[in-house]
């Protein structure tokens, strides 16, 4: 197992560290059903500096007519790196993450993690058992306005991090291929938000919540290895939106396998395969779960 750089910051260190001048604090609290409740509570109260990164204007780019790309396409490199020099951002700031795993939807930091190591920038963290773990570890709370000065931030784009459809389809044999949506979701029982009901076919389905245990904090690195199977094979990676998917990959990634060529987000995934009524849809199970 290659030995990585943890992708996690415990609640300990970000309360010890909140006075360091380079850190930067990014609140993704977010909830799919009501976009608006993850500002609510940013407005109510958050880590002290934090700037708000909301999934759909900061986290990803403008939906196409034709669905292509996805529910949730990943923004333009240089619009993304604005943002991030406009919230105090730069290249040599350590940048931590953080959402609420007690909702049930402790993936928006991941997906900030994703999306800053895909412009290069390799000191970026998830806040491991996210906001609930910073309360219980003493950290304070602050409502105002944080005030960071604009830099620039310069970006370095890793294109082996992401997969497209045509790369899906064309994979290679041992490359595999994991669904991180709801198992319901993935045997097509069910689909509360995509036109057609279903997975890719010969897609794996490994929960993405399955890489969080008590609490929501992150489980090991051996758990992480076992649950998601993928051994020493390359993985490509996809969700519904590119969002929920992205667990996945930093669990790979606990597990020793970096972002690169052998664990790829899909990052358009299935509201992306679907805008193509021409591309294959499998239902029920495969793959051995």
């Amino acid at each position: 197992m290659t030995h990585l750089s943890s992708p996690l910051k415990s609640a300990e260190w970000l309360v010890d560290h909140l006075q360091n001048a380079n850190l930067r604090v990014l609140d993704c609290r977010y909830a799919l059903s009501d976009p608006l409740v993850g500002r609510i509570a940013y407005m109510e109260g958050h880590v002290p500096g934090a700037s708000y990164a909301d999934l759909e204007t900061d986290l990803s780019g403008p939906v196409q007519e034709n669905g292509a790309g996805g529910r949730h396409p990943l923004p333009d490199p240089a619009a993304l790196a604005q943002w991030l020099g406009g919230v105090g951002i730069g290249n040599d700031s350590v940048v931590v993450a953080y959402d609420d795993p007690s909702t049930g939807q402790g993936f928006y930091a991941a997906r900030a993690w994703w999306l800053l190591r895909w412009l290069g920038h390799t000191q970026v963290y998830v806040l491991d058992g996210g906001w609930p773990a910073y309360l219980a570890a003493g950290g304070s709370v602050d409502a105002a306005d944080p005030e960071h000065a604009p830099v620039t931030f310069t970006p370095d784009v890793q294109p082996g991090f992401v997969a497209t459809a045509e790369d899906v389809q064309n994979r290679a044999p041992d490359t595999l291929l994991i669904d991180s949506r709801a198992p319901a979701r993935y045997r097509g029982e069910t689909e509360p938000m995509d036109r057609k009901a279903g997975h890719i076919p010969g897609a794996v389905n490994r929960d993405w919540s399955g890489a969080l245990g008590a609490a929501g904090h992150w489980q090991g690195g051996g758990l992480q290895a076992d649950r998601l199977g993928a051994e020493n094979a390359p993985t490509i990676t996809y969700c519904g939106s590119g969002v929920s998917a992205t667990p996945n990959l930093l669990a790979r990634e606990l597990a020793g396998v970096p972002l690169g060529p052998d664990n790829r987000l899909y990052a358009g995934s299935w509201s992306d395969w679907i805008s193509d009524d021409a591309r294959a849809v499998a239902l029920g199970e495969e793959g051995g779960e």
